[in-house]
């Protein structure tokens, strides 16, 4: 779950700014959690409670309103509603806060049906829910076969059911804005698999450029799970982050990622 969030800060200032420099400073000036960050604190937290989804989502957004780069303008709204629904999104929001399954569910289909169920409370076009399954059904199969040599074969065959053989052909072009689940994920698989550490994986994604926290943060998920997290990078994004989401992170760790702490 980590690995997302460092994603997401690190790629915070790139979003409206991009670099297709692969040597970026990490941590400029002006860093930050974005949305990315809340969503995925709060499926995290569902999950530890054992609430629904939406529950948790409207909590934590309502508590942090205006994170750095905003809510997207429909999840916005979602998040002020009386009675907030779903409203057929296949944006990328979907799969970018769906780490916490893939660690807390290890049965891919468990994970899977989760993953579901935490995107069609607000993301629930078709598009939307693929995204979120296919980031917790491959984020379940590293974290718990990262020692496996072949491991990024078993990604690809995954990546392959939801989104066809020829996924990492169609994919945006270098520093093209594609917030759809169907032009970011795909990418941010392909992105990992291309990738060689943490820290690697990371750079591929941002100095990609487009919607950087956001793939920054997909391609993190995927990472994490697959290779761990560098203590510095780890204690460096912890610095970012208000005292309530480390409580998260640490209970959240403690039950479901003692394995690669």
């Amino acid at each position: 779950m980590l690995g997302a969030i460092i994603g997401d800060i690190v790629g915070s200032t790139y979003e409206f700014n991009n670099t297709r420099d692969y040597n970026f400073e990490l941590f400029p000036q002006g860093s930050s959690y974005t949305d990315d960050t809340v969503c995925t604190i709060a499926i995290a937290d569902a999950i530890l409670k054992g609430i629904p989804y939406k529950d948790s989502l409207l909590d934590w957004c309502r508590r942090y309103r205006n994170p750095m780069g905003a809510y997207g303008n429909m999840f916005a709204q979602w998040i002020d509603a009386d009675n907030p629904q779903p409203y057929n999104s296949y944006g990328n929001g979907a799969a970018m806060r769906v780490s916490p399954i893939g660690w807390a569910f290890p049965n891919p289909k468990e994970a899977i049906d989760e993953a579901r169920l935490s995107a069609e409370c607000s993301h629930n076009h078709p598009e939307g829910i693929k995204g979120a399954e296919a980031i917790a059904a491959c984020t379940t199969y590293l974290a718990t076969h990262h020692t496996n040599p072949y491991a990024n074969q078993t990604v690809i065959m995954l990546a392959a059911n939801f989104y066809g053989v020829n996924f990492r052909e169609n994919v945006p072009t270098p520093g093209t804005w594609d917030g759809t689940c169907q032009g970011c994920v795909p990418l941010a698989i392909k992105l990992f698999l291309d990738s060689k550490n943490f820290e690697d994986a990371i750079r591929l994604a941002i100095s990609y450029g487009g919607d950087s926290d956001t793939l920054g943060c997909i391609v993190g998920t995927l990472a994490g799970a697959a290779y761990g997290i560098p203590t510095e990078l780890r204690e460096k994004a912890l610095t970012y982050l208000p005292e309530d989401m480390k409580e998260v992170i640490n209970q959240f760790e403690t039950q479901y990622c003692k394995s690669k702490l």
